[in-house]
């Protein structure tokens, strides 16, 4: 990876754990038995794998097709 994939990643990243404390917030779980939404920790988290996957992934795309 070079210094252009790793920001990009770190940019999902961010997005996602705000992204995923956002859902909590708005969204969550009222009875607390759901295991990503019943806690902020877990959504932030969980937001924040996604995030830095999907623009990993966006990062490699732009890659192959520049290539």
């Amino acid at each position: 990876m070079n210094k252009r994939e790793i920001i990009i990643t770190f940019i999902g990243v961010v997005i996602g754990l705000i992204s995923g404390y956002a859902y909590y917030h708005y969204v969550g779980c009222v009875s607390g038995t759901c295991s990503i939404t019943s806690k902020p920790l877990n959504s932030t988290l969980y937001g924040g794998v996604l995030g830095g996957l999907l623009f990993n992934m966006i990062s490699d795309f732009f890659k192959k097709k520049q290539s």
